[in-house]
C-alpha cells in the first residue's frame, strides 16, 4: 500500500457544496477554494457514476492544488444479505467505487458494510471479513491504491460498531476504520459525546492499530437526530447535541491527520464552522 502523507487534519464536504447548485465540478472546487476548505467526498450513494472528464478534473485538483478526495460507496450495500446475488452486487459496487475513486485522486473509500439480520455477531463478522478480503484482493490485482474503510454505523441492526471495525482492520490488509462520530453517538443513544469518550476512541485506535491509523484518518461528522433504536437523520451541527467542540479539541491534542468529512444538511457551512473552530484552538 502506497503511503499517503498528511501534515494535518483536512476538512471536506460530503459531495459538492450546496452553493454549486446545478453547476459542475470546476464550480464546486472554486467554491471549496473560496471557502478555504480542503476537499470533497465523492458521493456515489445512488450508483458509481463519474464521467472521464470529471474524474480527470478532480484528479488534477488533487495533484495541482492538494485537495483531498475520498469517496462513499452506494447506500444499497449489504455484505450479509440472505440473497447471494445481493452480496455479489454489493462486492461489485465497492470495487467499482474503489476503481473510480482512485482514478479521481481519492486516498480512501468508505461504505456501510452489512446488517446483522438477527444472526450471531461472530458469524456476521466472518461473512463481512471474507467479502472485504475479496474486495481488497481484486483492487490489489487492479493496482488500485485506496484504503478500504467500513464505516461505524448508526443503528444497532447494522454491523459496524467501533470494536468490529477495528478488529477487521487488524485482520485484513489495506483496511482501516472510517469513524463516523455522529453514528457512534446515535447508535448508543447519546454516549460517545464527551471529551473523555472522544479520547477513548483515539486511544483505542492508537493502541489497537498504531499511530498510522491516526496519521491516515478518515472520519465523518454532522449533527444527528436519534432515538432508542439509533440514528434518525442528520442535522445542522448547531441544531443538535453533537459536542463537536470537544471532539475537535481531542483531535487537535491527538494530532489527528487526514480527512474529516462534514455530512450536515448545510455541508459547506458546517465544514467551515468545524475548520474555523479547529484552527482557533
Amino acid at each position: 500500500m502506497q503511503n499517503f502523507v498528511f501534515d494535518k487534519l483536512k476538512f471536506l464536504t460530503a459531495g459538492m457544496p450546496l452553493r454549486t447548485g446545478k453547476g459542475s465540478y470546476p464550480k464546486a472546487f472554486e467554491i471549496l477554494e473560496d471557502m478555504n476548505l480542503d476537499g470533497m467526498e465523492l458521493e456515489f450513494v445512488h450508483g458509481v457514476r463519474m464521467s472521464d472528464e470529471n474524474s480527470e478534473f478532480t484528479a488534477r485538483m488533487h495533484c495541482d492544488k492538494n485537495f483531498v478526495i475520498t469517496a462513499h460507496a452506494p447506500f444499497y450495500i449489504n455484505l450479509n444479505s440472505i440473497e447471494p446475488e445481493k452480496v455479489d452486487a454489493s462486492v461489485q459496487r465497492i470495487i467499482e467505487t474503489g476503481i473510480t475513486a482512485a482514478a479521481a485522486g481519492a486516498f480512501s473509500i468508505t461504505f456501510h458494510a452489512a446488517y446483522y439480520h438477527g444472526q450471531d455477531k461472530e458469524k456476521v463478522f466472518n461473512q463481512v471479513k471474507s467479502k472485504v478480503e475479496k474486495i481488497v484482493e481484486i483492487l490489489k490485482q487492479e493496482k488500485v491504491n485506496v484504503w478500504v474503510r467500513p464505516e461505524t454505523t448508526g443503528k444497532g441492526t447494522q454491523w459496524g460498531d467501533l470494536d468490529e471495525i477495528i478488529k477487521l482492520s487488524k485482520e485484513v490488509e489495506n483496511v482501516l476504520p472510517c469513524i463516523d462520530f455522529s453514528h457512534l453517538h446515535a447508535r448508543f443513544a447519546g454516549i460517545y459525546n464527551t471529551y473523555d469518550e472522544f479520547c477513548e476512541i483515539f486511544e483505542k485506535l492508537g493502541k489497537e492499530l498504531g499511530q498510522y491509523a491516526i496519521n491516515n484518518f478518515h472520519g465523518h461528522l454532522a449533527g444527528i437526530d436519534y432515538g432508542a433504536k439509533g440514528e434518525k437523520k442528520h442535522l445542522i451541527l448547531e441544531e443538535s447535541d453533537m459536542n463537536y467542540k470537544d471532539l475537535l479539541k481531542v483531535m487537535k491534542e491527538f494530532n489527528v491527520k487526514g480527512a474529516l468529512v462534514c455530512e450536515s444538511p448545510n455541508i459547506e457551512d458546517d465544514a467551515k464552522l468545524l475548520k474555523d473552530y479547529y484552527c482557533s484552538l
